[in-house]
């Protein structure tokens, strides 16, 4: 079943949130092999254990954990070449020696490895000692009344959402189905409280998960931070946010003024602790700072890049209430050179945070 969502306006954006079919080039054994062999290469130091007695704090300096135990995530889509060759099994058994406790789903088919049903996933998930904590759909495609989004087919997606025992059910989608004016972002956050009381009435959260183009400025008025248009017009209630950390710093970078050349201060943070509760879930995605690109950073695997993820996690976590408990950080790289060293990598780099190690 397609995952794909046709908004126009971010296609390019969008299309990545499907998983594809990869060819097999290799037996299971041999891709696994051949990826833990170059995780090890790079870094000789031990993956960590999972929480329940063997690895979280596992000794990288002195002071607290930055990182709250249990709350660790991936997003899948970082690892669809993997999924699509070997299957969810082989790749969760990964997930589960590198130290990860909850998945993001990005898609429930796994290409070349075969069919599998959502009751099987969720036990594999679960065997792997996985929390399934989200998984994202896409928003419309109002060309395709058959398609599996939220505007076309919402009670699908929900049940496929309970079947598989989720807390969160979400889009990557920008908010745009009906432009980019203010009253266009009005009648699309109409549409996210529809979801999120549909959600809410079988126990799950809606959320959207925002790209840099989420931060820029209404066409009618640009005086108006469109995001800002999102989060005065939806319940908040009903309507969560999923903070990609990389794209908004993105944003940062590409909309801290407007057309006129005015300055409109931005800071991804400052976001976060004014309405910590509408942020359960984090995308943590690194970058290398490059001011000659037009996103002011080149994507990185977490800990390769220039994002302070020290003192993000450490002022979430240390000044939002339930801050600790409530949160959840899933990696994310959206074309990682080897995704499972990627994987381990990056699960390494953030158990491996102290508090106090870097400026706050």
């Amino acid at each position: 079943m397609s995952r794909t969502s046709k908004d126009t306006e971010l296609a390019r954006r969008l299309s990545r949130r499907n998983i594809l079919g990869v060819a097999a080039g290799a037996t299971a054994a041999t891709i696994i092999g051949t990826a833990t062999a170059q995780a090890a290469g790079r870094d000789h130091t031990q993956a960590p254990g999972k929480g329940h007695g063997h690895g979280h704090d596992h000794g990288h300096g002195k002071g607290k954990p930055v990182l709250p135990p249990g709350r660790l995530g991936i997003q899948l889509y970082s690892l669809r070449d993997k999924i699509s060759t070997l299957g969810f099994a082989p790749v969760f058994a990964e997930l589960e020696k590198y130290g990860y406790d909850e998945i993001e789903l990005a898609g429930y088919t796994q290409g070349s490895a075969g069919p599998i049903t959502l009751p099987q996933l969720k036990r594999l998930a679960k065997d792997h000692g996985l929390n399934p904590i989200g998984s994202h759909v896409g928003y419309y495609d109002d060309n395709n009344p058959g398609a599996y989004t939220f505007a076309q087919n919402l009670e699908k997606v929900l049940d496929d959402a309970q079947a598989l025992g989720l807390k969160h059910i979400g889009t990557a989608s920008g908010p745009f189905r009906y432009g980019s004016t203010v009253d266009g972002w009005k009648r699309a956050a109409d549409d996210f409280n529809k979801y999120g009381a549909a959600a809410r009435k079988r126990g799950m959260k809606f959320y959207q998960h925002n790209h840099a183009e989420e931060f820029s400025f209404a066409t009618d008025k640009p005086k108006v931070r469109l995001y800002d248009v999102l989060l005065a017009e939806t319940d908040p209630d009903l309507v969560y946010l999923e903070l990609d950390i990389y794209w908004a710093y993105c944003a940062q970078f590409r909309f801290s003024k407007r057309v006129d050349g005015t300055k409109a201060p931005l800071d991804p943070l400052k976001y976060v602790l004014k309405h910590p509760n509408r942020y359960p879930l984090f995308h943590v995605k690194d970058g290398v700072r490059d001011d000659t690109t037009r996103d002011g950073y080149r994507m990185s695997d977490v800990g390769d890049g220039d994002i302070d993820y020290t003192t993000f996690l450490s002022k979430v976590t240390n000044r939002t209430h339930h801050g600790r408990t409530y949160h959840h950080w899933q990696a994310e790289h959206d074309n990682p050179v080897e995704s499972l060293a990627f994987a381990r990598k990056s699960s390494e780099h953030l158990h491996s945070l102290r508090e106090g190690r870097c400026g706050d």
